[in-house]
């Protein structure tokens, strides 16, 4: 066989292995995958099934603590959504700033249950799929 042959041969299987090696990483990150949701994304539909996060702003008044138990409810300025947490909370977790939360939603009651809480960082800053959420629902009531 010519060395012109070998080569094609072998830069032929190197792009092969490397194809195969994307589609695996690719459909293993497809399964690990949270989606983000604002609350009005969630309004009226039905709730989905996989994990997700939750973004939005802590709203004032809204915070309980029972023990461990923390339940918020967390806005866009236009829907809200019922937020229920165990465990510490991160200490920049206060009212009227922005959080992600991550978790589901039980079906049966429509409330999220987070296993993970974010908070923001300092204070100028908001999570940018908060921000982003923010800005289109600002954009829709406008």
């Amino acid at each position: 066989m010519k060395a012109k042959t070998q080569r094609l041969y072998l830069v032929l299987g190197a792009l092969v292995a490397l194809g195969g090696a994307g589609a695996l990483a690719f459909s293993t990150l497809g399964d690990k995958a949270t989606y983000f949701y604002a609350p009005s994304d969630l309004a009226g539909k039905a709730a989905p099934v996989e994990a997700i996060r939750l973004g939005g702003m802590v709203e004032k008044g809204s915070l309980v603590k029972t023990g461990e138990t923390v339940r918020f409810v967390v806005t866009d300025n236009v829907e809200t959504r019922q937020v229920t947490y165990t465990g510490i909370l991160p200490d920049l977790f206060r009212e009227g700033q922005g959080v992600i939360a991550e978790g589901h939603i039980d079906p049966a009651s429509g409330v999220f249950t987070a296993e993970t809480v974010l908070a923001k960082h300092d204070e100028k800053y908001m999570p940018p799929e908060v921000a982003g959420a923010m800005r289109k629902v600002e954009g829709k009531v406008s």
